[in-house]
């Protein structure tokens, strides 16, 4: 085989290029290298006083609500027996004017349905109101632990994230609530 003055250069062009390809390789595998933790945050959740007394909270208002409105459905769907009952002897003008109070009564109650459970509703409302601040409080002591504790990224095994495998002493929840003011010994 002959070596040309060329494929010398080419050679030492190549080794350079692989050396330099390997090093960045390197250089971002050490870069990407950062420290992960994962919380819990329905664990967090049921340890704060605050958020099972919101929750509860709006289970009632929630519950409340819902019985009224069967309650409107209740006297609707009686209004609508009575008018099946009596339509036979009731004018065509009669038949229409009851017709009309039960569609008007059901587009009421269905409306208030809306104004309550539906997605800007006041449940909704009331959440945000409740849950909201506990929620922030819980993100500001997450933050707070990543930055003392030099994690690069926190994840919450919850929620739609999941893990398959989790090492406990990556677990930060106790740490977050005990930055809260939250411990085992105050449930």
């Amino acid at each position: 085989m002959i070596i040309t003055r060329n494929s010398n250069k080419t050679i030492t062009i190549m080794k350079k290029l692989t050396l330099s390809f390997f090093a960045v390789i390197l250089m971002t595998t050490f870069s990407f290298a950062q420290k992960i933790g994962y919380i819990d945050s329905e664990y967090i959740l049921s340890n704060i006083p605050e958020y099972k007394a919101a929750q509860a909270e709006m289970d009632k208002i929630s519950v409340d609500w819902q019985k009224e409105i069967e309650a409107k459905y209740a006297e609707i769907d009686k209004l609508y027996k009575i008018y099946q009952a009596e339509s036979v002897l009731l004018t065509d003008d009669m038949k229409k004017k009851r017709e009309n109070e039960i569609i008007n009564k059901e587009k009421e109650v269905k409306e208030l349905q809306k104004q309550r459970f539906g997605v800007d509703g006041e449940l909704f409302n009331k959440r945000m109101e409740l849950v909201k601040p506990i929620q922030d409080k819980i993100y500001s002591a997450v933050k707070q632990v990543a930055e003392r504790g030099g994690l690069a990224f926190i994840f919450d095994k919850a929620g739609q994230v999941s893990l398959l495998y989790s090492n406990s002493k990556y677990d930060k929840s106790e740490d977050v609530l005990n930055f809260m003011g939250y411990n085992k010994s105050k449930k």
